[in-house]
């Protein structure tokens, strides 16, 4: 049990000392592809250490919707990183690492920000959150259908269980089914975390952000932990994508293997991380009317993934 804990605290402790770095490795890819010298990679993390020390700011009318989001969301992004087997499938969590689980406290951390928005009463934070909960909508079912694809050769809903599955026995769970959810589940990813062609991160434009819009009114402490929340969910699913399609590193067992499955895991999320960016350069933002058409199509992909995983068992 204490190996199992220890385990769980280096994955929880990885993810949060990652999570800003890979996103100062996408701005600063990014930055060199658009001909810019960019800020470097450790520049989120300077950001956060100088928003800490600024004093929060507390709109006038707002409650404690406003006040409660920001913990709420740093909260169900901790343990959604202890939950997922990124590092280790040895974790006194494991039976909790049920895939309706998961989604419920992403769904959860996005549902409370939002209130926030609305709490705020302003006009940007209503459209943000509007914006939010229909991609929310889309996303959701999207993630469940895709995993479940996966998880109907396994048997099981467990992610800990699917992951140990794949690392074992690789042609039972890896198929063109796989590769369809995979798909799906890249787009809902993307969406998920507010990037092109999505939403656009590195924008204020009022007429473009979701995500943005929504955290218009933080300051100081209390939005270093909602920008650092937005990072660490990033870092998450995209490790969550390596774990279910490229298990392979995770440790199974003890903690001897840990320093090793660290190491792949930061080089898993840089390698994703970098082709995101890339991508982001490549593509342009989409209508906010045509986001839905996009979620639609990765959610046929998951519905296929779904037929075929049957078809083909």
């Amino acid at each position: 049990m204490t190996a199992a804990i220890l385990a769980t605290v280096v994955q929880v402790v990885t993810v949060i000392v990652v999570a800003p770095l890979l996103t100062g490795l996408m701005r600063q890819i990014r930055a060199r592809m658009e001909g810019r010298a960019g800020a470097g990679i450790g520049q989120p993390w300077r950001d956060l250490r100088k928003l800490v020390r600024r004093p929060a700011a507390t709109p006038v009318g707002t409650g404690w919707p406003f006040r409660l989001a920001p913990l709420a969301l740093t909260a169900t992004s901790l343990v959604v990183a202890a939950v997922i087997p990124l590092v280790t499938t040895h974790s006194p969590l494991d039976h909790s690492a049920d895939l309706f689980a998961v989604v419920g406290l992403l769904a959860l951390g996005t549902v409370t920000l939002a209130l926030a928005a609305l709490d705020t009463g302003t006009a940007f934070g209503g459209m943000g959150a509007s914006r939010a909960i229909t991609v929310l909508a889309l996303v959701e079912p999207t993630i469940l259908v895709a995993v479940f694809a996966i998880s109907a050769r396994v048997g099981s809903t467990n992610l800990a269980a699917i992951v140990t599955t794949t690392l074992h026995d690789p042609l039972r769970v890896i198929s063109p089914a796989s590769l369809l959810a995979a798909a799906a589940l890249i787009v809902v990813i993307v969406a998920e975390c507010g990037r092109i062609p999505v939403d656009n991160p590195s924008t204020h434009l009022e007429l473009t952000m979701i995500h943005e819009a929504m955290t218009l009114e933080y300051a100081g402490a209390d939005l270093a932990l909602v920008e650092l929340s937005a990072m660490m969910r990033l870092t998450v699913l995209l490790g969550l994508l390596t774990s279910l399609f490229a298990p392979w590193g995770i440790a199974t067992a003890g903690v001897t293997g840990l320093p090793l499955a660290v190491l792949v895991l930061v080089v898993k999320l840089a390698v994703l991380g970098g082709g995101l960016a890339a991508m982001e350069v490549l593509l342009a933002k989409l209508r906010l009317f045509r986001v839905p058409e996009l979620l639609a199509g990765s959610f046929v992909l998951a519905l296929l993934a779904v037929t075929s995983s049957y078809f083909l068992a």
